[in-house]
């Protein structure tokens, strides 16, 4: 549950520095306003608009690393073995050779199989 939420924000961090990035105007656009452009009269100011989108850009860049950083560890904690050994050795140990093993004090072996996996009888 908390996984999917994570995500959820990540994706809306991601979204949202997309559409922050894009409405930050290039170094290039100093030079008109140089000129009278009219960067006065903006909702934010002069220079308001560069400061303000500039740092919610930078929070929303951080809150997007602590949230990869997040789910990079959750998704560390659902690992499960993979290796064919650590598979083959789960398949060995199981509950009722365990409990055997227990009670005698010596390891169980599993039974020879009776036929090939092709259905010939073992020589």
């Amino acid at each position: 549950m908390l996984h999917n939420i994570l995500l959820v924000v990540h994706v809306m961090l991601a979204l949202g520095m997309v559409g922050l990035i894009l409405l930050q105007q290039g170094k290039g656009a100093d030079a008109g306003a140089a000129f009278g452009s009219g960067a006065s009269s903006t909702v934010f100011g002069a220079r308001g608009s560069a400061s303000f989108l500039s740092r919610t850009t930078g929070l929303l860049a951080a809150l997007f690393f602590i949230t990869s950083l997040s789910l990079a560890y959750l998704a560390r904690q659902d690992v499960k073995p993979s290796s064919v050994t650590d598979i083959k050795q789960t398949q060995v140990e199981t509950p009722a050779s365990a409990a055997a093993s227990k009670t005698t004090g010596l390891p169980v072996e599993a039974p020879p199989p009776t036929a090939a996996p092709n259905n010939l009888p073992v020589n």
